[in-house]
């Protein structure tokens, strides 16, 4: 029996508890997805330094799941626009059973290995893409198929499992192993062995953000602003990230259209928003490297 479905030894008489006590044992169990995602930090670390180049040559961002892992993987691909202006074409999600099984489980659906690998086909995988297999048992035939069909395309392939000896981490260019154990729901792998894969992708997405220079310091300065509390933000980043005033950063936000970064280099280079533009180009979009650039001699910075 894998781990993730063996009855929990801590609590075997779950369905007696009374609510506060319920309460107590799902939020202490929370605690060792974290602890599961740390072990299996030199992993994922691994995994960013060998998918980095790969999305800087163009590369996409593609995550493969079923059911709550599907989902999960699905949640973080959408976040990442807003959140680092990573374009929407660059993060592509594949769900068994299709979109549909976003909100309504389709029963079956994970089951169909050569449907995995149909499906991860009709996006045209390269060698610059990063796949991501997301699977609580480690040995969902549907993911199985799409690490199968991404390794033949020559993407590089990332699975992620919770229980030791999964398929798919042993299938899979890079695996990681996030061994959560046994629920307190016995097989209930929405819960813990979810918890860790969502915090799983948040360290591996956001470390690959920060390598490409979607973060100055650590403030996320390609946020788009898309609605009036990202408007917001992207002043205050501005701001702390300058120590300008709040109508110096609206000025020149206003300038560059909002782009955060632009607004940095111009306020601290002392220079128009096309020099600041220019100098983030030839920096790969590194704040630092343009604020580099331009406070050297012959640059046209202030510092």
């Amino acid at each position: 029996m894998l781990r993730t479905e063996t009855p929990h030894p801590d609590h075997p008489a779950l369905d007696g508890y009374d609510s506060p006590r319920l309460i107590e044992a799902f939020v202490a169990d929370q605690a060792e997805a974290a602890r599961a995602v740390a072990r299996a930090g030199a992993d994922l670390a691994r995994a960013v330094d060998a998918a980095v180049p790969r999305l800087r040559a163009g590369g996409r961002l593609v995550y493969v799941g079923a059911g709550t892992s599907g989902r999960l993987g699905m949640l973080d691909g959408v976040e990442l626009l807003p959140t680092f202006g990573w374009p929407r074409e660059r993060a592509l999600a594949l769900l068994a059973g299709g979109e549909r099984a976003m909100f309504v489980a389709v029963e079956g659906a994970e089951d169909d290995r050569a449907q995995g690998a149909a499906d991860l086909m009709t996006i045209a995988p390269t060698a610059h893409d990063i796949v991501i297999l997301l699977a609580a048992s480690g040995g969902t035939p549907y993911a199985l198929g799409a690490c199968e069909a991404a390794r033949a395309a020559g993407a590089m392939t990332l699975g992620i499992a919770n229980n030791p000896g999964a398929p798919l981490a042993a299938a899979a260019e890079f695996g990681v192993v996030l061994d959560t154990g046994p629920e307190v729901i016995s097989g209930s792998t929405r819960m813990k062995a979810g918890t860790a894969q969502k915090i799983a992708l948040n360290a591996f997405s956001s470390s690959l953000m920060v390598r490409l220079h979607k973060v100055y310091g650590n403030l996320m300065v390609d946020v788009l602003a898309t609605n009036a509390k990202l408007v917001r933000r992207t002043v205050a980043l501005t701001v702390r990230a300058t120590g300008c005033s709040d109508a110096e950063a609206q000025a020149a936000l206003a300038q560059c259209g909002s782009h955060v970064k632009t607004a940095i280099v111009m306020l601290k280079a002392g220079v128009d928003a096309a020099a600041a533009r220019m100098a983030l180009q030839a920096a790969e979009g590194s704040v630092a490297a343009a604020l580099g650039s331009l406070s050297r001699p012959g640059g046209r910075g202030q510092g």
